[in-house]
């Protein structure tokens, strides 16, 4: 498990702008039964780390002199222009507390549909919900796309394997990963000149229903 280093802060409101200078990002530590803690991390730091597992693992964050405690990257705020990190919320976590967590999908394998006909992969969810015990937890879940031989094939959530512990919170129904047929070249000239062709159709049938508006209103009067 990576350790993050942070320190306790003090700045806190508009004067956490100074901190950003320095590259150090302001940030929150919270959990069940737990006193909010202001602290403040590296952006270095924390950018390698975000890199490499996300916001679905855990890791030690290592505040001060304090021993280290196991939390999970609850909320990340970015700035709405340049996109730097400007806070993160960070979950403490307990070993006996289950906790919810979207995880990220990961296809693997090969479909032999996609190969042979030219079938197209949609992936219909990009992350689904779990539900565990902190040790439990994973930071993606793969599906295994070798499974799709025909265009009405179709991967749902009750279909996927995740490991002993794991719970998965959506729908059992929904659809996770479906096949489309291509489209061949016909279609797609069709689909390019087909907006102009209702387009045209659509100028035409309003300025007849407006000559025609206009002649009741003048039998009207």
């Amino acid at each position: 498990m990576l350790t993050l280093p942070a320190q306790f802060r003090e700045i806190k409101g508009r004067k956490n702008n100074q901190l950003r200078k320095q590259m150090m990002i302001p940030a929150v530590v919270y959990g069940h039964g737990i006193k909010n803690q202001n602290i403040q991390v590296s952006s270095g730091a924390f950018s390698k780390i975000f890199k490499e597992i996300g916001e679905t693992s855990l890791i030690n964050l290592s505040i001060g002199e304090k021993k280290p405690i196991k939390a999970l990257i609850r909320d990340i705020q970015h700035h709405p222009l340049t996109n730097r990190v400007e806070h993160i919320d960070f979950y403490e976590v307990r070993a006996d507390e289950m906790i919810s967590v979207e995880v990220p999908l990961k296809l693997i394998g090969e479909a032999s549909i996609v190969k042979e006909l030219g079938g197209i992969i949609v992936l219909a969810l990009k992350e689904i919900k779990i539900q565990c015990l902190p040790e439990n937890l994973i930071h993606e879940i793969e599906v295994n796309i070798a499974t799709l031989k025909t265009f009405d094939a179709s991967i749902r959530i009750k279909d996927l394997k995740v490991p002993i512990g794991l719970k998965l919170m959506n729908n059992p129904e929904d659809v996770v990963v479906a096949v489309e047929q291509p489209r061949v070249e016909e279609e797609l000239k069709t689909l390019e000149e087909k907006p102009g062709e209702e387009i045209a159709k659509v100028e035409v049938i309003t300025e007849k229903k407006t000559e025609e508006d206009s002649e009741q209103v003048k039998e009207e009067k």
